[in-house]
């Protein structure tokens, strides 16, 4: 093959020999005109790349299936001249990959637009994101609504003249010194931050507009179809004070509109379920401004549903084998010195607190107190494993910015526990928490799940606590214990704990949100840290490894993904009240009081209500409550020993008999369907 010709092998495995410098559009072009005009973007692959092992492609496929990038993948424009032998796919816009360079285009259209209407305005980066794009922009004077709506109107015109995106590269030298003498202090500090010197560097034009920016982009802004400029927020330029105030004005796009109405429509329902919305209207919980922000106030129907939570993971600790401990919540400064999070996790914990006899330090982790209790008394192999669980409350320094509601708070419960075990049992135990963390999306109605593998940075070394060797060999069991199981994963460098690697599970909630709560941690660092020992059957002193696993992750977190899942519509064996009775008047109040004595006596949570109100303003209640059953006594039901029955979603059933009912109440229970 000629020194000017290269091979580019397409997605059905034909190769072709072309140019060097032939470009994803020509290759598009030299198979359909209509190909040609449908894609956005190109996925190129070093050819040398392509030819893996069974197991290499097992992995990628899994990366491919999460959007990661494998190999020496990268995405770039169509117009990008190829000269190498590659692997290429042209991406339409069935792609997820083409989404984000399309909102990425976007947020470039939205950045043409200000600087047209304010060209004042200094620019900072533009990404695009899971639910759209910003850009971060200076501006003395503060954005309005009015501007935003001028913003998005400039950028329908913008897109209208269908302006050509292209890549223009420039030494270093000359773009610093063009942003400098701009006043783009922003766009400097990224040059400097990204780039060295001697560097080219890269930037996008369409029409008038410049910006830095390693692309890829759409072939012109006319394929910016289906947007809208959503809201704006402020932050400090690189998060601080002392620095400039930055406006964050955000926006989404998409590759059509009916899919930007759908995305419209989903954000109304997310709304509808927001946990801090119905923990306010079901009266579940409150956060106090007086106490502090990021520290949850349970009222007693969301702690009746913590109970209840919190009763079924003890029991079921107990049931597999752990032994449930207690631990202070404030600690030694020296003791998290000797576990390492005093160097690794310190800007995440509260400042230590002088007492009389030494500093101390409110816990962040569970861990430490675990491993007291641990080397407290001496262990023996067949001691081994040692599994201690703990509903610990801990303490960890949000920034204010960052907390939301009870997803992310400054205090919260964790359902922690610890397994000491040898070598030879982590898979074990492994594979039992994981089984363990299945059972409990399963049991509060979370059938779909994403699995990630958490590890080490090899380039970032002292991030990380222990030997190379031994994160080799961690990550390694890890990945065995998901693999025997045929769980599908996406395995993440640089994302594992500074003492060990481990396996985040993230639950998928009925509007297809993804939440990280459940994590199972693999840890040979602190037994070597604390110098934990046990006695082996040789009658020498060995190390046990050890597994941290969280599996609510923490109750507050738990406990309002739950809220939003259900939209506060709980499934009856979590409801803090399962049964709602209305008299229909006051002659019926003796009879409605014996069937709630029968109710409780059933193991059932009711309320009774007495009050001189109409039968429909109480049935109206309870249901605005999402009471699972509203039963309504008169007359023929108090004769009769019966009662009519209102069911959540499918409203009145008629009447039937107490002791029927009954049984069904007690069958949901037990079955802890969602479904009543």
């Amino acid at each position: 093959m000629s020194e000017q010709m290269i091979k580019v092998q397409l997605p059905d495995g034909s190769v072709r020999e072309v140019s060097r410098g032939t470009s994803p559009y020509d290759i598009a072009m030299s198979i359909s005109p209509r190909l040609a005009a449908a894609v956005v973007v190109a996925r190129i692959r070093p050819l040398t790349a392509v030819a893996v092992g069974m197991a290499e492609e097992d992995e990628a496929s899994e990366a491919s299936m999460y959007g990661a990038a494998t190999g020496g993948e990268r995405l770039v424009d169509l117009t990008a001249p190829l000269n190498e032998d590659v692997a290429l796919e042209l991406l339409k816009e069935t792609d997820e990959a083409a989404l984000k360079v399309v909102r990425h285009s976007a947020a470039h259209v939205m950045a043409t637009a200000i600087l047209e209407l304010f060209p004042e305005t200094k620019l900072g980066h533009g990404p695009a994101t899971d639910a759209g794009f910003f850009y971060d922009v200076y501006r003395e004077t503060p954005f309005t609504e009015d501007d935003l709506a001028a913003i998005e109107k400039r950028m329908a015109e913008v897109v209208a003249r269908d302006e050509k995106f292209v890549r223009v590269e420039e030494s270093r030298e000359k773009g610093l010194t063009d942003y400098s003498a701009q006043g783009e202090f922003m766009k400097v500090h990224f040059i400097e931050k990204f780039t060295k010197p001697g560097d080219e560097i890269s930037l996008y034009r369409n029409g008038g507009f410049s910006d830095f920016c390693r692309g890829p982009h759409v072939p012109s802004t006319g394929r910016v179809k289906a947007f809208k400029v959503m809201s704006i927020a402020g932050a400090y330029w690189l998060g601080d004070e002392k620095n400039q105030q930055l406006q964050r004005i955000y926006g989404t796009a998409f590759f059509n509109a009916k899919e930007l109405d759908a995305y419209f429509k989903r954000l109304e329902e997310i709304k509808a379920r927001d946990h801090r919305v119905l923990g306010k209207q079901l009266d579940l919980f409150s956060i106090q401004e007086v106490a502090g922000a990021g520290l949850i106030f349970w009222h007693p129907k969301g702690g009746l549903i913590r109970k209840t939570m919190e009763d079924w993971m003890r029991d079921e600790c107990i049931r597999r084998g752990y032994e449930m401990v207690y631990t202070p919540h404030i600690m030694r400064r020296d003791l998290w010195k000797i576990s390492g999070h005093e160097g690794f996790y310190s800007q995440n914990m509260y400042p230590p607190m002088e007492l009389d006899d030494a500093e101390y330090r409110l816990k962040p982790m569970n861990c430490p107190g675990h491993i007291l209790i641990y080397k407290n008394s001496p262990k023996s192999y067949r001691d081994l494993p040692v599994r201690y669980a703990e509903l610990g409350n801990v303490y960890r320094y949000e920034r204010s910015g960052t907390m939301h509601g009870l997803l992310r708070v400054r205090g919260f419960t964790q359902d922690d526990a610890h397994i000491f075990c040898t070598p030879g049992q982590i898979e074990g135990e492994i594979e039992d928490c994981l089984d363990f963390a299945e059972a409990v999306l399963k049991t509060f109605g979370f059938n779909e799940y994403r699995v990630e593998l958490s590890m080490h940075d090899p380039n970032k070394a002292g991030d990380y606590v222990g030997k190379e060797s031994d994160w080799n060999n961690a990550e390694a069991a890890l990945k065995d214990v998901l693999t025997k199981r045929g769980v599908p994963f996406k395995s993440i460098p640089g994302e594992g704990a500074f003492y060990g690697p481990k396996i985040d599970i993230k639950l998928v909630d009925v509007l297809g949100r993804l939440w990280q709560l459940s994590t199972v941690q693999f840890d040979f660092n602190l037994p070597q840290r604390f110098e934990l020992e046990y006695k082996g059957e040789d009658g020498e002193l060995h190390r046990p490894v050890m597994v941290h696993r969280a599996l609510f992750g923490s109750v507050e977190r738990f406990f309002g993904v739950l809220i939003e899942h259900y939209a506060g519509a709980f499934p009856m064996w979590l409801a803090p009240v399962q049964v709602g009775l209305v008299p229909i008047s006051e002659k019926h109040l003796e009879y409605a009081a014996a069937v709630k004595a029968k109710l409780e006596a059933a193991g059932l949570r009711v309320e009774l209500d007495a009050r001189n109100e109409k039968m429909n303003a109480k049935i109206r209640e309870f249901t605005l409550q999402k009471v699972p059953f509203v039963l309504v006594m008169g007359d023929k039901e108090a004769a009769s020993e019966a009662v009519s029955v209102r069911t959540r979603g499918k409203g009145d059933e008629g009447s039937v008999a107490l002791v029927d009912f009954i049984v069904r109440a007690n069958g949901l229970l037990a079955s802890k369907s969602a479904v009543l």
